[in-house]
């Protein structure tokens, strides 16, 4: 049998319900003993839809549990460090939702407190947009598709944030999201796992909605955080790469992961399909995912593996955690001066 492992879930939100709980409640052996989330109502009817035995008021109070050996933080980035550290330093699993933390500095103390725990497992949910071709585009990298790699073009366009009616989001306000912005992050965690690490940037982002209605009260109140983002940075590899992203833009056209070197293109589009072409090629062809090498959402079965010692966490750690958010730091700090930074950050 496998050994019983008891989940405690601090914050639960649309992600937490749809992929968290569902994806522990189907493995042996694994129970969610108790949720905290906003508020004790919030709380009592995720408890209720999902039967969860216990509803909590505060946070801490999870980690006083002796009948929780692991928590899953699906709280706004404002609480990811405290709860990650606090929990560590309980002795509990962590498993923490995406954008790690507000900043750079939060996440290189979530890592610290990681490593002084390495009994413990520390896991970050992976950005899910490069999971399908997490197994197969690595090989077609390595057996040289496209050859040296010359350009790397991330291109993340929407217009969910086109009209200036709509509520100010929690993904809008810096006092919850920290230096976040827009899909920024889990589109370089992308990147850096199958590219390597960014060597230096420079960047400029724009606000072009500065004000929303405030979702309680209804009166409009400043947005914290751009809506448009471009990158130019440098690989450590060498390569170029460029990202754009975007809230307002309407009739952009499906998102992409672009790839161009010496020998070959790859496109990747992040609904999924691929695409290539070789030098000499007339046009980009369709490129099938061989089935065996078809990777999909497994990240609660990641985790309890990890607990139950069977392999270690891979998607993804506090380290490339850490280099995510330093990303995201960079380019704050680029737009914000104009001037050009060097990863990692001093």
């Amino acid at each position: 049998m496998p050994a019983r492992i008891r989940i405690g879930l601090i914050g639960a939100g649309a992600n937490t319900r749809s992929r968290h709980i569902p994806g522990f409640q189907a493995i042996e052996g694994v129970e969610i003993v108790a949720v905290c989330n906003r508020s004790r109502e919030s709380g009592q009817r995720v408890a209720s839809e999902f039967g969860i035995p216990q509803v909590l008021d505060h946070w801490e109070q999870m980690l006083e549990r002796d009948d929780v050996e692991a928590i899953c933080i699906g709280t706004w980035p404002y609480l990811h460090c405290p709860v990650t550290c606090a929990a560590l330093e309980a002795g509990k699993h962590v498993l923490c939702e995406a954008r790690m933390a507000m900043n750079a500095a939060e996440a290189r103390q979530m890592y610290a407190t990681s490593q002084a725990h390495p009994e413990l497992v520390a896991q970050l949910v992976p950005s899910p947009v490069g999971l399908p071709v997490d197994r197969f585009l690595p090989e077609l990298l390595a057996d040289g598709y496209v050859g040296e790699i010359y350009e790397i073009v991330v291109r993340s366009l929407s217009d969910h944030l086109a009209d200036p009616s709509l509520p100010l989001h929690w993904r809008q306000r810096a006092d919850l999201s920290g230096l976040n912005v827009l899909a920024l992050g889990i589109l370089n965690e992308t990147v850096q796992r199958f590219f390597g690490d960014t060597a230096r940037l420079v960047a400029q982002t724009h606000l072009f909605i500065p004000q929303r209605p405030d979702p309680d009260t209804g009166e409009l109140r400043p947005v914290e955080l751009p809506d448009h983002v471009a990158v130019l940075a440098e690989m450590a590899s060498g390569a170029t790469a460029i990202y754009h992203l975007s809230g307002v833009t309407r009739h952009a056209g499906p998102n992409r992961l672009e790839v161009y070197g010496s020998a070959g293109t790859l496109h990747y589009d992040l609904d999924r399909t691929l695409w290539g072409a070789r030098a000499g090629d007339r046009e980009l062809q369709p490129i099938p995912i061989p089935p065996e090498k078809e990777y999909d959402w497994q990240v609660e079965e990641d985790f309890i593996a990890a607990i139950r010692g069977e392999r270690p966490v891979r998607l993804t750690t506090f380290a490339d955690g850490v280099k995510y958010m330093e990303f995201t730091e960079a380019v704050h700090r680029s737009a914000t001066t104009g001037q050009v930074v060097t990863l990692p950050l001093e």
